[in-house]
């Protein structure tokens, strides 16, 4: 790949490197979100992500909520598993979200996109949603980091916004200098749901949480690995490990 282009938005510097058949968008030194021509998955955090929205046991979901959407890796995935399902997303960045919608196709993908601080958003709405999907970061100098410390506060939101039998999940960047955040956001959703279990995979440096009264197991996850043609993406499929804490 090639760096084309390095764009400054209001709350990120960022660059866009291109192939003949893929895209990436990098912040920090980091991979932002990632669009394939004709592949899906990564073996990062979007894996985790998509596979945590199908972990609701009463079945696939009808309604996702993410907040924060950037490039729409995620919800890429989602919508080639998930083709009717109503899929709504809070953004920040309106800048990013065009660049998008230039580079990756983003408005193939029918999402609802709203424009706006995903917290402020959250604190107003009177939605349900099957599965809420927290995904927010804003890029420092050197890393990415979360701009709002989780409390009961935002906890409550949180919750309101779910439907019943529906999953709050969580996408947490591991290792040095983000150890704090995820051991408190590990506890309070402990705290908080009957049953939380963890996504990782061996490629990736992200946990993502999935919490509820009932979350199904990973073996719940072994029947979409066939809906992915390329075996690239079904190995990665297969990578995606649930365990509960």
């Amino acid at each position: 790949m090639r760096r084309t282009e390095t764009v400054r938005t209001r709350f990120q510097s960022l660059e866009i490197w291109k192939s003949f058949t893929a895209t990436e968008f990098r912040v920090a030194g980091a991979i932002h979100a990632r669009f394939h021509q004709t592949r899906f998955l990564t073996g990062l955090a979007w894996d985790l992500i998509a596979a945590a929205a199908l972990l609701r046991k009463q079945g696939p979901p009808r309604s996702v909520l993410m907040l924060g959407l950037a490039g729409g890796t995620a919800c890429r995935i989602l919508r080639h598993l998930l083709p009717n399902c109503q899929l709504t997303a809070i953004d920040i960045d309106s800048e990013i979200i065009d660049l998008a919608r230039q580079h990756m196709a983003l408005d193939d993908l029918g999402i609802e996109v709203v424009i706006g601080d995903a917290y402020s958003w959250l604190a107003k709405n009177r939605r349900k949603f099957d599965i809420v999907f927290d995904d927010i970061y804003l890029a420092g100098k050197t890393d990415v980091f979360r701009p709002q410390a989780w409390d009961s506060s935002l906890l409550d939101h949180l919750r309101r916004a779910m439907a019943p039998g529906g999953l709050l999940a969580v996408n947490l960047v591991t290792g040095a200098g983000h150890r704090k955040m995820q051991s408190l956001t590990r506890q309070i959703l402990c705290e908080s749901f009957p049953q939380v279990r963890s996504l990782t995979t061996q490629d990736g440096m992200n946990e993502v949480l999935v919490a509820g009264d009932s979350v199904a197991t990973g073996r719940q996850l072994e029947s979409y690995a066939s809906s992915f043609a390329d075996w690239r993406d079904r190995m990665y499929w297969n990578r995606v490990k649930a365990r509960r804490i």
